[in-house]
């Protein structure tokens, strides 16, 4: 079964694997340029902490490479579903070739299992050696950013994209196995794949462990990155020096711990500061936020927690067709 599977397959495994070796080698590539790059920009500073400007003038220079590497991966995982994992099925049971190797020794469970296993098998290392080397080219510009929380970054690095390609590919087998077509199969698969990618971002997440609150000071650097601020106090984009994950922030409060965003010196500074110098304007008043955040060092956690998830999803959908196609009319 294992050797019929593979030469069922063999087409699309060697277009995918072909282009796996394409991006593997320019990611080869572009990290050998980064690492070099980085050892360069310290070389040239009496110590990292007098480094803040080169380092992120490196970050700029290979972030857009980096992120749409990262864009990429993303959409891995749900290639493999809609491509791999849909017609895999699907396609054996609109042309009706399954009867003929059901009507041999071979039991449907060990027909479907061997499927599942060996395309499923490749769909992960695939994946995961995509993953392995975007997450070593990339190291040197997450690091300065430390930016590892941020969902494009925290779904294309490490362990995660494995558990996302293992459940988008059986995901798609079994839609491929219940719709019996494979056009259907390839576009339910694609639209359940994207809704599972959104929600659980901003709906499980954040709850994988309950965040902590802390008091943010507001120096003029960090107003200066912000990305927003709101007319009357409320900010966006606070990045937290340490890379924790900031799931919720407050407006800007003074010392007492009110709002600020009504008061009459903050509305002065916004109105007549240019934007230059109005971090220095606000930050004179020793102002701060509250946030919730999780904190950088339950990443590796969050990555584990979330590729069990997800692997526990492939299982559960593994099981469930299993159990369909013994029921499935010849």
């Amino acid at each position: 079964m294992i050797w019929m599977t593979w030469r069922q397959f063999r087409a699309q495994a060697l277009v995918g694997l072909g282009a796996l070796v394409l991006v593997a080698g320019w990611l080869l590539v572009l990290g050998l340029r980064i690492h070099g790059a980085y050892a360069d920009t310290l070389t040239h500073c009496a110590a990292r902490e007098a480094c803040t400007g080169p380092l992120g003038a490196f970050a700029d220079r290979y972030g857009l490479q980096v992120d749409l590497l990262g864009y990429l991966l993303l959409a891995v995982p749900g290639a493999v579903g809609v491509f791999w994992g849909a017609p895999l099925v699907a396609r054996e049971l609109e042309a009706g070739t399954h009867r003929l190797v059901w009507n041999q020794s071979v039991t449907r469970g060990r027909w479907l299992a061997a499927k599942l296993g060996l395309v499923g098998l490749l769909s992960v290392a695939a994946t995961g050696l995509y993953s392995l080397l975007l997450t070593w080219a990339a190291g040197p510009v997450t690091d300065i950013l430390d930016n590892r929380f941020e969902p494009a970054v925290f779904a294309s690095r490490n362990l995660a994209p494995l558990g996302y390609a293992a459940f988008a590919f059986v995901l798609g087998a079994t839609l491929g196995l219940f719709l019996r077509r494979a056009v259907p199969a390839m576009a339910a698969t694609l639209v359940v794949f994207a809704a599972l990618q959104i929600a659980v971002p901003a709906l499980v997440r954040p709850h994988y462990e309950a965040p902590t609150r802390t008091s943010v000071p507001l120096t003029a650097d960090l107003i200066g990155r912000l990305t927003k601020i709101g007319t009357y106090g409320d900010i966006g984009g606070l990045r937290v020096p340490g890379g924790p994950w900031v799931v919720e922030t407050s407006p800007i409060l003074d010392t007492a711990g009110q709002e600020v965003g009504r008061t009459a010196w903050f509305q002065d500074c916004m109105d007549h500061s240019p934007l230059a110098e109005l971090p220095a304007c606000l930050a004179a008043r020793d102002i701060h936020v509250e946030i919730a955040e999780h904190p950088a060092d339950r990443y590796w956690t969050f990555q584990s927690l979330e590729t069990a998830l997800y692997t526990a999803l492939t299982a559960t959908l593994a099981a469930t067709a299993l159990r369909r196609i013994r029921r499935h009319p010849a």
